[in-house]
């Protein structure tokens, strides 16, 4: 069993939901992204998304463009974020990370060190799964097999205009956790409808056996609160990037820190 489903079924059987915070890898300061990391793990973090920065997120707003935009131009590339995997792991053994990113920063890797060399690479840096934002299932079967190979669990997105047949394909091959993106737009974005999220979950968990973790549009306590009522996780980016793009770098680490101690607190009311 892997990190990540050891950890959901850890918590399904308290009772409590995931808290999945996403952090860009170099931003705002290269050199504070595992201390960042200890401290949303600390505070409440169950598993982390850790974002390979790309010159082209397409999925990603403004605020995680810009976070991508400054840790490309500090020199930080897919080698440096396995760095900080490793780094990481060394220190907590425990709390499953997956990165998240874009086909163009693997495809590269793999072309500069041999097929396949991402995933070997991945293992050993301690990595639990991989989502490829621009790999759709029906494209990807391979590299799923590959990473599941290797002990890695293959994550994919699901939208809300995600198909009865497109749900079934990435029930079929996903493990670990699916994210369901809960808005038509981009990270950041400000109209989530909690509704709307109760309404798709069940038609998701229907095909897909693993647990469904939701994102986009959540800031806050009261709206990450709404959202686990309905899911078996919380995915928190945009707002915790901007947060740490405001602060000082002796101070970014404890602010992330407080800010998911506070989501975590919100959660354990349910």
């Amino acid at each position: 069993m892997s990190r990540i489903a050891q950890t959901f079924a850890r918590l399904q059987a308290a009772g409590r939901k995931a808290l999945i915070p996403y952090l860009t890898a170099g931003d705002p300061f290269p050199q504070r992204t595992v201390e960042v990391m200890l401290a949303l793990a600390r505070n409440g973090a169950d598993v982390i998304e850790l974002g390979v920065p790309f010159s082209d997120p397409m999925a990603d707003g403004p605020v995680i463009q810009k976070a991508a935009e400054r840790a490309l131009a500090q020199g930080v590339g897919l080698a440096k974020v396995l760095d900080d995997v490793r780094e990481f792991r060394a220190q907590d053994d425990a709390t499953p990370v997956v990165l998240m990113g874009y086909a163009n920063p693997i495809e590269r890797y793999d072309q500069r060190h041999g097929p396949g060399a991402f995933v070997r690479a991945a293992q050993a840096a301690g990595v639990d799964g991989v989502l490829v934002v621009d790999y759709p299932p029906e494209e990807c079967e391979e590299f799923a097999r590959a990473l599941a190979g290797h002990g890695l669990d293959p994550i994919f997105l699901l939208a809300p205009t995600s198909t009865e047949q497109r749900i079934r394909e990435v029930g079929r091959i996903a493990s670990g956790y699916v994210y369901y993106v809960s808005l038509k737009g981009v990270t950041g974005a400000g109209h989530l409808d909690t509704r709307a999220v109760a309404e798709m979950v069940p038609r998701i968990k229907a095909h897909v056996k693993v647990p469904v973790g939701v994102g986009f549009g959540i800031r806050d306590a009261d709206s990450a609160r709404a959202v686990a009522a309905v899911a078996d996780a919380v995915v928190i980016g945009s707002r915790l990037v901007q947060l740490l793009e405001e602060q000082p770098p002796e101070r970014v680490a404890d602010a992330g820190g407080r800010f998911i101690a506070e989501i975590r607190a919100a959660l354990d009311t349910l």
